[in-house]
Formats: structure tokens, sequence, C-alpha cells
């Protein structure tokens, strides 16, 4: 059963649908057609070598069948593509094409298509219209829905970007058949994130689904992605731009759990080790680690959180990773307000509660750092 989600947030004039149906990715033209509208001709499909192998064909098609004159500019895969070269590379392909404000720039694939295309749209001609078709687990629960674009810089990730909301967004579960094991792991560690915030009754349909091998064709895994979902927007629609003030349960910063962890995890392996969704996985572990040592969770609460994690798949090992090298990272976290890192913990499943770094002993920090990392050989490839 096709599901519709809208996400109408307090400072968007309108608000947008994300349209979750298997088998959707055929009506991309008929779908693109009726949220662009007829001044529209031009699009700009930004995509991978990968994707476009295997659903650039239909997506090239619908579009023309629905009387746009589509173009594809190919990216690197991985968090390599989110640079300052690859921004410049899709800025100048949109104006080889002549790309007008009334046309459109579509992000066919994971969270990296997606953020380095939505941050492009945004600057080009000062903004044109974006539209999101995320072809990774990953992408489907959380980067497509919410507006957050950007690219890394050496200093470390998202840290240049802006907020643009897409005009659409289209997730067909089909596509997820073709998905690596890797990238179904990364995608699931996301959705444990997400079901630990939101409470008991997703995080319990996310080890369910984990539990029965559900197909993305079966309505539960449907059911599951529009939860997933639902809860992504809930919180979006709350605190858009993720306001620098606000603490509460429903900030955007609620949504860094695992994060900070994960991002200087993904900073000092020079973003080519692990997948996001994976490092989201070590960093769940390692905040709930966090939040067990200062007493706001019930150690058989970590456990059991700990559980769905593994449930997800295989992390690769961290264990080779110098400890010295992620307390520098976290100095360059985005999430830090002055000189304190900004730490998103649980009081327990379903509770999450932003501490500030100054708040919690130094010393308890390097140690859970310690416990999943030693300075043996390094798995990095700088």
């Amino acid at each position: 059963m096709p599901t519709s989600i809208t996400v109408r947030t307090k400072t968007s004039a309108s608000g947008y649908d994300v349209r979750v149906a298997g088998g959707s990715l055929v009506e991309a033209g008929i779908w693109a057609s009726r949220l662009l509208g007829p001044s529209a001709r031009a699009v700009c499909v930004v995509t991978n070598r990968t994707v476009m192998g295997l659903y650039g064909e239909t997506v090239n098609s619908m579009l023309k069948r629905n009387g746009f004159k589509p173009y594809f500019h190919l990216i690197e895969d991985g968090e390599g593509a989110k640079s300052f070269g690859s921004l410049a590379d899709a800025l100048t392909a949109f104006g080889k094409v002549k790309l007008a404000r009334t046309d459109a720039v579509i992000a066919l694939g994971g969270g990296v298509a997606g953020d380095l295309a939505g941050f492009a749209a945004s600057i080009y001609l000062r903004g044109v219209a974006f539209l999101q078709v995320p072809t990774t687990l990953l992408s489907m629960i959380d980067s497509s829905v919410g507006g957050k674009t950007g690219i890394n810089t050496q200093y470390g990730k998202n840290l240049v970007g802006s907020f643009y909301q897409p005009r659409g967004v289209l997730i067909d579960p089909l596509v997820l058949g073709t998905l690596p094991d890797r990238e179904l792991t990364a995608g699931f560690c996301e959705a444990v994130k997400q079901g630990a915030l939101a409470g008991r009754k997703l995080l319990d349909l996310t080890e369910k689904v984990l539990e029965e091998g559900a197909e993305p064709s079966s309505p539960r895994f449907e059911k599951f992605l529009a939860d997933q979902i639902k809860f992504k927007a809930s919180i979006v629609v709350s605190d858009e731009r993720e306001a620098v003030g606000e603490r509460g349960s429903r900030s955007r910063k609620i949504l860094n759990f695992g994060h900070t962890f994960a991002h200087a995890l993904e900073k000092v392996t020079d973003y080519r080790y692990l997948k996001h969704g994976e490092a989201v996985g070590w960093g769940i572990l390692f905040a709930a680690e966090l939040s067990k040592k200062l007493e706001l969770m019930e150690p058989d609460e970590v456990e059991s959180l700990n559980d769905v994690v593994h449930r997800a798949g295989n992390l690769p090992p961290i264990g080779d990773i110098d400890p010295s090298e992620i307390l520098e990272a976290f100095k360059h976290d985005k999430k830090n307000i002055g000189d304190s890192l900004q730490w998103v913990l649980l009081r327990g499943i379903g509770n999450p509660v932003i501490v500030p770094g100054a708040e919690i002993p130094a010393s308890l920090i390097r140690s859970t750092v310690r416990k999943f990392t030693r300075t043996t050989s390094r798995v990095r490839s700088r």
C-alpha cells in the first residue's frame, strides 16, 4: 500500500511529500512533472556510475516520456564526492546544460548524492528546484528527509552546507534488492539510532524486521520504512534548522545521537574505511556506554540496545585506530558550542538528553574512547 508522508516545516511556505511505494521508480517522470509543473524542461540528475548502471536507463526514459530533457552528472562513489572540487564540478555541469530557474536537479542515489546535489541546487542561480530519489536504506530513512545538504572539509564532516528542502522525495523499496550487505547494515544502524530515540515501538519494529529478514517488497518492511520516515519528519517539522539554544526532546540535535563518535571515526580514516551508517553503529555503542557510565541508562537497557545494533550486521573493526586522533577530531565537530561539545545521550530508550561536554569529565571521555580503540597498527589510508 503506497504511503505519503507530508513534511511541512514552520519556515517553509509549503510542505512536500515523501512517497513510499514498491515499484514507484517507473513513475519518476509523472511524479517529477506533477511537482515541477509545465515550465520545467531540463533536469540534471546527479548520481554515480553504479546507480546509473542500475537505474539510469529507467529514470532517463521516464523523464523523457514526460516531456523533460534529462542530463546526467556522474560523481564518484563514497564520501570523497562531498568536496569543494565535486561541488564545483556539479555547478559547472548545471551551467553547461544551461539549467534555468524553472528547471530542476534530481539526486538519484544515496546520501552522498543527495547532500552534494542538494547543496549545489541551493546555490545555483540562488536556488533551483531539487528532488530526491534515494536508493539506499540510510538515505531513504534519514538524509533524503529534512533538508540538510553539504560537503566535508579537511576539518570535519558536513562543515559547509545549507538547509534546503526538496520539492519532493520518491522512495521505491524494491531498489534495495540490489543493495550490498554493507549498505544494508549501514542503513539498519541508522534505523536503530532512530528507534532508540523514538521509543520502544519503533525500536521493536526495527528489531522485528531484522529478526525476520523481511523483504523490501513485504508490507512489514514498507511500514518499517514509513514509520522511520514519519519519526524523522516529526523532528524536522519541530526544529528545521537545528536551533542553537534548543536542548529539548524535539530538538533536531537529538538526531546526532551516535554521530559524535561516528564523525570522528570517519574523519580520522579519511572517509574511506567505514560507511557512514557503520560509523553510526559504533557511535550508538559508544554513546550508550557513555550513558551507562554517567548513570543515565541502566546496564540492561544498554545491553539490549547493543544487541539490536549487532543484529544489523557486522561492523568493520576499529580497534587499531589511535584514540588521540579521535579526541582531536572531537574538537572540530560541528556540534561544538563555544568550547563545549554537545553530546546526545540516553536516559533510556526513547528519552534522549543533550549533555554539554563541560558537564562530562574529560577522563571519562578518554577512557571510553580507549575502550573502543587501541594504538597498535593503523587502519588509516592517508
